[in-house]
Parts: C-alpha cells; structure tokens; sequence
C-alpha cells in the first residue's frame, strides 16, 4: 500500500528540474537556548521555499505531469482556499495547462491574486463545501480532478520530500509532521518507514480539525461537523480511505495542538528566523516545544515548515491574538 522506493525514486528524477532541493537548517544557534526539549537535536525543512510556496508543488506537478493529452487540453480543477490551489496553478502553468481554481469567499485576498497571476481562473463560493462541489461538476464535465490530499500524486509528492529530507539529514529518528487532510504525512510515513524503519513518524493536527486522529480512534475515515481552528491550510474537514490507510499503516501516533500554541511558533519563528509563517507552517514546531517537549528530550527531531502563502495583513490579524 503507497508509494515504493522504485516509484519514489522515480518521482523524484521527474521533480529533479523543476521543483527545489529546500534547505534544511539544524536548530544550533543560541536563540534557540531553552526553546527546544532538552538535549535534542532538531533541524527543520524549509518547504516555505519551494515553489509556488510549499509542500504541495511536488505532488501537483506529478499529477499534472502523468495526464494524457486529452487530459491536458481539457484543463484541471482543483478546490482549495491554501496552498493546493496556489500549487495546481504553478504547475498548470509550468505545464501550459489550463486550471480553474475553486476557492471559498472568505480565502486570503494575496492567495486569490496569486492564483490568478498564475494565469488560473478563480471561481469564489460560500465555503469550502460549495468548494469542493464546484471543482466535482467541472471533473464531470470534463477537467482533470486535483485533488488535494486523497490522490496517488499527492502522496507521491510528499514521499520525496521525505526522501530528500533524509538524504539532507540522515541521523534523524523522528519526525513531525503537521495533517490537513493526510496527504503530507502519508506520503512522508511511507518514505520513512521504506528507508529507515526504525524512525518514528508523529503527526500534529489542530484540536479544532482532527478528523485524523478521531477517524484512527474509529478505525474508519470520518468526517467532522466542522472545523474551528486559525490554521485553514490543516482544515480539512474529513479523512479519507486511501491517505487514512497509509496513516494507520505508517504513523506512530498524532497529537493535537491549540491555536494559541501555533501562535507562539509563529512568533518564535518570526522572532528567531525571522520567517513569517502561517499558522500550519508552525504546526511542528508547536508540538515539539508543546505536548511533545518531555517525550523529545534527547532525540534527533525533524520538524517541517510545510509552506507559508499568507498576507502581511492576515499575518498581523492573527498576531494581534497573542
């Protein structure tokens, strides 16, 4: 189930020209004196550089890459108000695709504009419900469904991340890992768990969407009655069975985190690395000096800045909370 090393080691040499090697930066400096559990030893990717801003390039490149010329003539959709949609329309346009966006209303202003300066056309909804609905009656009219999280591509994606990650950082023996809908950290756990079986993958999701933590309860994907939580790139409101597998499959354990709590990563981030990040960028961050601060003590942690699109002024907004 997921992803092999041969088809991940084939992804990666599709990705080779197009997407970035993101850095990774050991956490050794003094300003990180008494912030990280203790005795450990914690080193962060920097998916925030990738193109088009994250993670997330990787697995839609991949999946705009394998469609058939009937496929790419007819376009893509895809229904996001994050990172997902601000990646299908990097790669639509690197690959002369036409894309259609399906976004919510209440999105970020700077993530509209930079879809459309993509050359994407943005459809706007109520929410993201109406979203997702949209973006499934253009796949039945034809265009190519780019689905988020619960795709091969996207899983595919995030398994060479991980793989270059350990090729950056080969002494780590955990890592953490923040969840939306499951497609990072499946595809993170299945390269992980190929390569060095002995590592252990935590996940981190908001308390106010944990449809993956509730669903490994269940032992079935569920879906929330909703989401309330400030980081909207991990607000997926449901698991489902394809990345929920892998998860139950490949990862150790997940915990939750407050908002309040990826508001003190951010500003950590800001004030240390002077790296403006959205509140899911921070996830990993919050959990290690958070609920896992104690259990950490000691180990060799990797941490991911998944991706940061957000406004200056949604920035402050939240800021303004601490």
């Amino acid at each position: 189930m997921g992803p092999d090393l041969a088809a991940i080691t084939a992804a990666a040499a599709v990705l080779r020209d197009a997407l970035i090697e993101t850095p990774v930066l050991p956490l050794v400096s003094a300003r990180w004196d008494g912030v990280l559990p203790d005795c450990a030893g914690v080193t962060v990717k920097l998916e925030l550089f990738q193109q088009a801003g994250s993670f997330k390039a990787r697995g839609a490149y991949l999946g705009i890459a394998a469609l058939d010329p009937a496929q790419r003539a007819a376009g893509v959709v895809a229904a996001s108000g994050g990172n997902h949609a601000l990646a299908v329309a990097w790669a639509a346009r690197a690959a002369g695709v036409g894309a259609l966006i399906c976004m919510p209303r209440a999105t970020d202003p700077a993530r509209i504009a930079g879809c459309e300066a993509l050359g994407a056309f943005v459809s706007l909804h109520d929410d993201m419900a109406a979203a997702f609905a949209a973006m499934n009656a253009a796949a039945a009219q034809g265009r190519a469904l780019m689905h988020p999280f619960e795709a091969a591509h996207m899983v595919l994606g995030a398994a060479v991340c991980a793989r270059e990650y350990l090729a950056q950082a080969p002494d780590l023996d955990t890592f953490v890992v923040p969840i939306g809908g499951g497609g990072l950290i499946a595809g993170m756990a299945c390269a992980i768990k190929h390569l060095r079986p002995d590592a252990q993958v935590i996940g981190v999701e908001p308390e106010g969407a944990d449809s993956l933590s509730r669903s490994l309860v269940q032992g079935a994907p569920v879906t929330l009655d909703q989401v309330a939580t400030i980081a909207d790139s991990l607000g997926a409101p449901m698991a489902l069975p394809y990345t929920f597998g892998l998860a139950q499959a490949h990862v150790d354990r997940i915990v939750r985190i407050a908002d309040a709590q990826m508001l003190a990563a951010m500003e950590i981030y800001q004030s240390i690395l002077r790296i403006t990040a959205e509140p899911a960028c921070a996830a990993s961050l919050a959990a290690i000096i958070g609920p896992l601060r104690d259990d950490l003590a000691g180990r060799r942690v990797g941490i991911i800045a998944c991706g940061s699109n957000i406004s200056l002024s949604r920035y402050h907004a939240l800021m303004a909370a601490l």
